[in-house]
């Protein structure tokens, strides 16, 4: 392994919960998971604390209730009191480039923040955008710039733990946070977050909730079931002989050129997910070896079966020969005009494509497609899908902030997450944003929203996702139907249901597959992921257009010169961790 400042890393906390998830997502809730990792202690000297909290109160005009409830026992907001000076604090959201919703640094709900919140402790709360594309790169100008917001969050474990190795992040006070966010390390503790918050060490680490982390419902595909009726298909195609099959009549009949549609692959983590083209039981070692989200997996025998299936579309006409030009957006208004067959979203309440295409085609009929439950032995593919980490946000401290403004910014977590500011950054205002139906919030179609109440992105979440990943009202399933896209001439709640249920059965077959993590740094990924990102991009592309008889050569051929261009280095470290024991492991 190449010897660079990630060395630092050394080995991460990745027992107990870790094992737990890899628990839930490979072994479906049975058996174990091992882990063989260098524990970490949550160290805060009391005569430290004693120190800073001696030195706060020397100096006015650092003052902050914090101090004060160290010093006399008290936690929470109970013990707030306003800064003597103004503290500015600044909290990273998401830039999504939608059209639509308010600016996502300056609107009424950011307002409602500051007078809420900001006001009351003499804090100033200000927002990042942080594009969704290009977190990464943005995040390294904010640095260099010394312009980096207070906290730092993403939900990918590899960013913030390079954010921890370049000196982004700083090491907090675990029992300090406690003391001033008492209801949020509460609720870390309570789901075993707790055990994720060092690395190499040091507690640089707060986590959000996650909720029904290895059965995620929230994304789901949208099928046009009145074009597989007229073709003489009564359900959704459960095999990939049915898919053909059916594509092929779709084609025939003259609903659609190109059925299958299709959309350029970018160059970055998630594309291709080969899961399902795994051979199960999975082996261990391949798991490492490959089954990694950022970097995919060239040479792989799952990938070639993936991109094989693709090829095979291609030449048959199903996807669109010009796929490689089209962008979400492009692909998004091909379905809605009619132009695809399926086409997959996050669910909210509010989902203008949907929308806009029943507005397009009143008198389609679209349909869910529900997790299978069934292996396709002819096509030697399995219903498997990739399951989120058990944790949300992973949020860590800016190294370049004071002590106030950290403070500020723990005060800022412990207050959104009061259940009344909480459910209010959720659902809005009862009459404008969400009604009550049955006891049940209900959101109002985004469309139908008063422009000065609209919420952002998905009901807001990039403002209170420092909280949890998803709205929880209830139980599961009340949750989906709160969920569930209103207004539109469907109700797709029992389908969406029916999906979460089938997930958990998947889940218990072992279905669900968390990725590996390392307890230490793979240094190929961090010198050679981005080429490698871009050069598989290069690939694919060359790979599905080929004629079928030249594929399986050419494939051969660029497997092997990903693995010359980095890919063998990233496999090489991956496996020297696994070695050392400093990785999660399949579950027995």
């Amino acid at each position: 392994m190449k010897k660079t400042n990630l060395q630092r890393l050394g080995a991460i906390v990745l027992t107990g919960v870790m094992a737990a998830s890899l628990l839930a997502g490979c072994g479906g809730g049975s058996g174990s998971a091992s882990t063989t990792t260098a524990a970490a202690g949550t160290t805060a000297a009391a005569a430290d604390e004693e120190e800073t909290t001696a030195a706060a109160a020397d100096t006015e005009e650092t003052t902050a209730a914090a101090d004060d409830s160290a010093a006399s026992g008290e936690a929470g907001m109970a013990s707030w009191e306003p800064f003597a000076e103004n503290v500015t604090i600044t909290i990273p959201v998401y830039d999504r480039g939608q059209e639509g919703v308010p600016d996502v640094t300056n609107n009424y709900w950011t307002q409602w923040i500051q007078e809420n919140f900001g006001d009351k402790y003499n804090i100033t709360v200000q927002f990042a955008p942080i594009p969704r594309s290009d977190v990464m790169t943005q995040y390294a100008l904010l640095a260099s710039s010394q312009d980096l917001p207070t906290i730092l969050m993403e939900y990918d474990f590899d960013k913030v733990a390079t954010w921890a190795v370049d000196g982004y992040l700083t090491e907090y006070d675990v029992d300090e946070f406690a003391q001033i966010a008492p209801t949020y390390y509460g609720k870390m503790e309570e789901l075993g977050l707790t055990q994720y918050i060092a690395l190499n060490g040091e507690n640089v680490f707060a986590l959000s909730e996650r909720p029904y982390y290895n059965t995620p419902y929230t994304y789901v595909n949208w099928v046009r079931m009145d074009w597989l009726r007229e073709v003489g298909y009564d359900h959704i195609p459960a095999t990939r002989a049915e898919y053909l099959d059916a594509m092929q009549k779709i084609m025939d009949a003259g609903l659609s050129e190109h059925p299958g549609g299709g959309s350029m692959i970018l160059s970055g983590q998630g594309a291709d997910q080969n899961y399902a083209y795994r051979t199960f039981p999975l082996n261990e070692e391949d798991w490492v070896k490959y089954g990694d989200y950022n970097i995919p997996s060239l040479g792989y025998e799952a990938n070639k079966k993936l991109l094989k299936f693709a090829n095979e579309e291609y030449n048959l006409g199903i996807t669109d020969p010009e796929y490689y030009t089209i962008d979400t957006e492009t692909a998004k208004a091909n379905f809605i005009n009619g132009k695809s067959y399926r086409y997959g979203g996050y669910i909210s309440a509010s989902m203008d494509w949907l929308e806009s295409f029943y507005e397009i085609n009143p008198d389609a009929e679209l349909a869910v497609e529900v997790q299978s439950l069934t292996e396709d032995t002819e096509a030697g593919t399995v219903p498997a899908y990739r399951s989120d980490n058990p944790f949300g946000m992973i949020i860590g401290f800016s190294s370049q902030a004071t002590e106030d403004e950290i403070k500020a910014a723990q005060m800022y977590m412990e207050w959104m997450i009061q259940p009344e500011n909480l459910f209010t950054m959720q659902w809005g205002i009862e009459g404008e944003t969400y009604n009550m139906v049955d006891g049940v919030p209900t959101s109002v179609p985004y469309g139908d929203q008063p422009s000065e109440y609209k919420q952002g992105y998905n009901n807001s979440v990039d403002y209170w996702c420092v909280i949890v990943a998803s709205r929880v009202y209830g139980t599961a399933e009340d949750s989906i139907k709160t969920t569930s896209p209103q207004g539109l001439p469907v109700d797709f709640s029992d389908a969406l249901i029916e999906n979460y249920h089938n997930k958990q059965e998947a889940a218990k077959k072992g279905w669900a597959v968390t990725d590996c993590m390392f307890g230490g740094a793979v240094e190929g990924a961090t010198e050679y992921g981005t080429e490698l990102q871009a050069k598989y991009v290069e690939y694919r592309d060359k790979l599905v257009q080929a004629s079928p008889d030249e594929f399986d050569a050419l494939y051969d051929q660029y497997a092997q010169e990903y693995l010359d261009a980095g890919y063998q280095d990233v496999i090489d470290d991956r496996m020297e961790l696994y070695n050392e024991g400093l990785t999660t492991h399949l579950a027995q």
